[in-house]
């Protein structure tokens, strides 16, 4: 017969090709991610020694151990912050502005180009909330410079593209005298954890809010009483826009919740357009305790909803001490919030449009309060 299809010992089964695998692609994860730091250099180990601030969380960990040995009878396993450098050096990084600074020298005064807190290599440092804010990108850091936004340094990456923009921003810093730094584009990335940033960054200090109570004492002296809370706004553009609108209609103070709720980030900053550093910002524990509070001084509080039960064009309140809330993106005011308000006006709108964003309406609330004061006046 020809052939040899029938000959003892055939194969039956396909030959097995080779065998398949990831190509490479799951070597990252088997890498390394360096040295580990000593348990004295981690901010989160309760052996903390660095002079740094101390985490709250490891402030707990360490009373902690405290108690425990105390009830044990032996010595705490604890560090003693303050007492070992955890930083790279304050002048970590080449000036550009006047070309006379120095990166801090690590190992062999080689400049390392790095400020700030040490962390362990392929680890993202996670920044407390007290900690300063980098705002990234050409357009957002050159709008933030023209507004007078607080800044205290300018980082640009070495290598960058120079555009108009950027002789622009470095211009500005160095007429405002903020400290300019020339790092690696690595570096840069490490600190912004990755986002797009263009080549530049912009540390903003973290925002000084000034304690509910004083601003409602200062509001009160005031012959037109104007504040404005948020209930659960999140979007940090929207508080940006809204502190910005309060400096233009004459409002006394803004006030926020402390959870659940957008802060004064450096995104809040520009979009304030510099109106953050002239308008008192509040944040609060309980934003119906704050609201009763404001009640009690002798202040109206006005909701805005879409359902409301006074029309903004006939708030004759409006003339005297006001609150007016303004409720998040999606859900508007919340139950308890809304229960708090002495009543609820809603913006007339001809077309069919079921609401406005946050800031626009209070933009258009404050603006008709003003409108309102001035013909009363």
């Amino acid at each position: 017969m020809a052939g040899n299809s029938q000959r003892r010992g055939r194969r039956l089964t396909p030959k097995a090709g080779a065998p398949k695998g990831s190509g490479g692609k799951g070597r990252d994860a088997l890498a390394g991610r360096g040295k580990t730091l000593p348990a004295d250099e981690r901010p989160w180990h309760k052996a903390y020694s660095g002079t740094e601030k101390l985490p709250q969380r490891t402030a707990w960990k360490q009373e902690k151990e405290r108690r425990a040995a105390a009830e044990e009878g032996r010595a705490p396993k604890i560090g003693q912050p303050g007492t070992k450098d955890t930083t790279w050096g304050k002048g970590g990084g080449r000036t550009t502005a006047g070309g006379g600074g120095r990166a801090a020298a690590g190992r062999g005064g080689k400049p390392t180009g790095r400020t700030g807190p040490r962390v362990a290599p392929g680890r993202k440092s996670n920044p407390s909330r007290d900690a300063p804010e980098l705002l990234v990108g050409r357009n957002p850091v050159v709008e933030s410079l023209r507004a007078g936004v607080p800044a205290t340094a300018l980082y640009t990456a070495q290598g960058i593209d120079i555009d108009d923009r950027v002789n622009e921003i470095v211009r500005t810093a160095a007429d405002r005298g903020i400290a300019i730094l020339e790092i690696s584009r690595a570096e840069l990335d490490r600190m912004t954890g990755g986002v797009l940033h263009q080549g530049v960054g912009l540390q903003v200090p973290p925002f000084a809010y000034q304690p509910f109570e004083d601003m409602l004492a200062a509001a009160v002296e005031q012959p037109a009483p104007l504040l404005v809370a948020l209930d659960g706004v999140t979007d940090p553009r929207n508080l940006g826009a809204v502190i910005r609108s309060a400096a233009a209609f004459g409002a006394q103070g803004v006030f926020v919740p402390e959870r659940r709720a957008a802060g004064i980030t450096a995104t809040a900053w520009r979009t304030s357009a510099g109106a953050a550093a002239r308008v008192p910002v509040a944040q609060v524990t309980n934003l119906t305790r704050s609201l009763k509070a404001a009640r009690d001084a002798g202040f109206m509080v006005v909701g805005l909803d879409a359902d409301g039960e006074t029309d903004l064009y006939d708030l004759e309140a409006a003339v005297g001490p006001l609150v007016v809330v303004v409720g998040s993106e999606g859900r508007g005011l919340s139950r308890l919030v809304g229960e708090t308000c002495d009543l609820t006006v809603s913006i007339p709108m001809i077309s069919e449009v079921e609401s406005l964003n946050a800031s626009v309406a209070a933009a258009v609330t404050l603006a008709e309060v003003a409108r309102r004061r001035s013909v009363e006046g």
